[in-house]
């Protein structure tokens, strides 16, 4: 008996001894900690992930001289050889990789930006000086291919969709209301400020089973995590003011902004066919509260407010006093995650968002009053099973109440309106074949409790590293979205809309240039159409939509042949048809351009401490109906083109002096024709033109950043 128990231990302390333990901490080069890091045994299944703080630990059966690999995107890979028991408590900084880029794609349709992307990154300061965006995010994502410029909306078109089509995630939650609202002709913009976000993800197709309820695209924005420092930041502006500010204390760290905007200014400088009685007027503020949970969770809780006020009567050719609108909204957005790593190599990611949208409207002598609540609740689990499989899925619920009270003239009042709830749950693996083949294969299911109705939406994206500097990538997807409240309004007997992505990437990068080509085919289907001018309630409703979209998108993008100079050059090419809404036969769309170009190009000059900036944008004619003509959509409006240039000075290391001009030489853009409702005495329906409202912007800008780091160069960051 003795002889086996000594057996038995004598067994278990060789196993014990068999089983080498590795770990270390992974940091960049200014010591911040690298989560989500690959670390793995070359030639071996033995590796994990780095967790927040950095750090690593796994054990192993492997004896002998080992190399260890650590990988993270953006970031050059690093291997250390050396004998399994000195593999313990390393201290280990990657360097940047300056030959990839985080901007351009990983998977077939989407581009990245972060942080630590030097080649492509879109940071904060670089999307607020990006001429022609002014300050927008998505003024400056429309310089990048694959989208179509509609000067007189303002938001994302993406490969032959429409604005609605394009859904905005912040830290994985959904953005229910994420443009302010406007009136006609006159381009809206973004509600969130970009300096409170770190990175930026602009899908324009076959995305990730994580998201839903998007035909098009998706544009996720992530949060930064921890602030460098304590700071002020201080905007001076023609057309308003800004101010933010960011403390940080133990495990906890606070962002606050504020804006106001003023746009009387501009609109007495450059003025337009529009009678202003109330100027457009903003206040907007947003925060950020963040808090560590045991060195490896974090919580974040982000909030914004703003509010919008105008008043104007709008020239109309078919009534001489035109057309009064005057609107006021209010917005309240909530957001809250959580993310922790666990043993055994799981991470969980959570949240939930809502959002609170609320618009008066006087519409000549109607009005209107819009309320929206919605909200967004989501579960998300990881497996990092070693560095050639992961697994990823999760549940989330989606709630949207909208209600509508509408008073005409004579004091008659009627309420519209709708309740949905959808669920959903996806799965999506991350497989590494070797190192020149992976592939991402995912699976979503949603139901929606307003329609009865059940999707599966498969997902799938594989790429081959076809050269030392090149990749092919193809991916596949099925995407289904509601239809928009417009309809649900009226009519709730509906099927949800759907589109299916094919989609062939060919990218080559080295030594900070990027050339990138991808090819692209939607098919539409179960579309909303309606027999009516308008949505109204009376119209006959049906999904028996459908449509397509193909095209072709070219990307450059050159850091190093010219010195201090970076610029990028974007041409797209779209071929797209429809049959939806009322149309009576299939067209293309009123805001798909065929050929949309951008140059965007920025200069630093050393011995004048500035960072000049020039942009060109060009979009091919639209179509619009010519009632003087046989047809539906038969005509095309001139080509549209406009210079944007802007200055940045230094004054000091933390202050800056900002010009931009939008459409420099003042060019005279067409969006469409509005025609006479009956011919003239010559038989001949009468026209106006339709100019863009807002196609020349100037604009003035003082940033003051005040911090303790006395160093920090404002111009470095652009």
């Amino acid at each position: 008996m003795k002889q086996l128990i000594f057996l038995l231990f004598t067994l278990s302390t060789c196993s014990l001894i068999a089983q080498t333990t590795i770990s270390g901490k992974v940091t960049d080069n200014k010591g911040v900690p690298i989560s989500g890091a690959n670390v793995y045994l070359n030639g071996t299944y033995d590796g994990t992930a780095t967790i927040n703080d950095g750090t690593f630990k796994f054990t192993t059966e492997e004896i002998g001289e080992q190399t260890l690999i650590i990988s993270f995107v953006s970031f050059e890979s690093y291997s250390k050889t050396d004998l399994i028991k000195n593999l313990n408590n390393l201290q280990i900084k990657l360097k940047e990789d300056v030959n990839t880029l985080d901007a351009v794609i990983v998977n077939a349709g989407s581009f990245k930006a972060g942080e630590n992307a030097k080649v492509t990154a879109l940071k904060p300061l670089d999307v607020v000086t990006t001429a022609g965006a002014m300050g927008d995010f998505i003024g400056a994502l429309q310089t990048l291919p694959g989208t179509s410029n509609v000067a007189e909306d303002g938001r994302l078109f993406v490969r032959g969709g429409d604005a609605e089509e394009t859904q905005i995630f912040v830290d994985g939650m959904r953005v229910f209301t994420p443009y302010s609202p406007t009136a006609n002709n006159i381009p809206t913009r973004g509600r969130l400020s970009p300096f409170l976000f770190k990175g930026i993800t602009f899908s324009t197709g076959g995305y990730s089973a994580e998201y839903g309820q998007a035909l098009s695209s998706v544009l996720l924005l992530n949060s930064i995590d921890e602030p460098d420092e304590e700071r002020t930041d201080i905007s001076l502006m023609t057309v308003g003011l800004g101010v933010g500010n960011t403390q940080k204390w133990e495990k906890n760290s606070l962002s606050v902004n504020a804006s106001y905007i003023n746009l009387q200014p501009y609109q007495e400088l450059y003025p337009d066919n529009n009678e202003w009685h109330r100027p457009v007027q903003s206040l907007g503020g947003e925060a950020v509260y963040r808090h560590k949970i045991n060195d490896n969770g974090l919580l974040k809780l982000y909030g914004a407010f703003s509010a919008l006020d105008f008043d104007l009567t709008q020239e109309d050719i078919n009534i001489d006093e035109g057309v009064r609108f005057g609107m006021k909204n209010r917005n309240l957005y909530f957001n809250a995650s959580y993310k922790d790593f666990f043993k055994n190599d799981w991470s969980i990611q959570t949240g939930l968002s809502y959002a609170n949208d609320y618009s008066d409207l006087d519409i000549v002598d109607d009005t209107v009053q819009d309320t929206e609540n919605s909200a967004h609740f989501k579960i998300k689990l990881s497996k990092f099973y070693s560095s050639r499989f992961r697994l990823n899925f999760g549940s989330e619920y989606f709630i949207t109440n909208f209600n509508e009270d509408y008073i005409n003239n004579l004091n008659q009042k009627y309420n519209l309106d709708f309740s949905n709830n959808i669920a959903a749950f996806f799965a999506e693996t991350n497989i590494f074949f070797s190192k020149k083949l992976a592939a991402n294969v995912g699976l979503r299911a949603e139901y929606s409790s307003l329609f009865k109705d059940f999707t599966i939406s498969p997902r799938a994206s594989i790429a081959y590293k076809s050269g030392q500097n090149s990749q092919v990538s193809l991916a596949y997807g099925q995407f289904y979205q509601n239809p928009k409240n417009d309809y649900l309004k009226f009519n709730t007997k509906f099927s949800a809309e759907n589109t299916t992505h094919l989609i062939a990437n060919y990218q080559y990068v080295k030594n900070k240039q990027i050339f990138r080509a991808e090819a692209y085919y939607k098919d539409y289907n179960s579309l909303v159409k309606y027999n009516t001018e308008q949505p109204i309630a009376t119209s006959n409703y049906s999904n028996n939509g459908s449509g397509f979209a193909k095209g072709l998108d070219l990307f450059w993008r050159d850091n190093k042949s010219i010195k201090n100079t970076e610029y990028w050059v974007s041409y797209s090419y779209l071929d797209t048809e429809r049959d939806y809404k009322n149309y009576p036969t299939k067209a293309t769309p009123s805001f798909a351009s065929q050929h949309n170009a951008s140059l965007v190009l920025k200069h630093f000059i050393s011995d004048l401490k500035s960072q000049v900036g020039i942009s060109y944008n060009f979009a091919s004619g639209r179509n619009y109906t010519d009632p003087n003509k046989s047809g539906f959509l038969n005509s095309k409006t001139k080509n549209y083109n406009a210079v944007n240039a802007n200055w940045a000075y230094l004054i000091s290391q933390q202050k800056i002096l900002y010009f931009s001009v939008s459409n420099v030489f003042g060019t005279q853009n067409v969006n469409g024709y509005q025609f006479k409702n009956q011919l003239n005495s010559n038989g001949v329906f009468e026209s106006r033109t339709i100019r863009p409202a807002a196609d020349r912007f100037f604009f003035v800008g003082f940033f003051w950043t005040i911090s303790d780091n006395k160093k920090d160069n404002q111009l470095d960051n652009l």
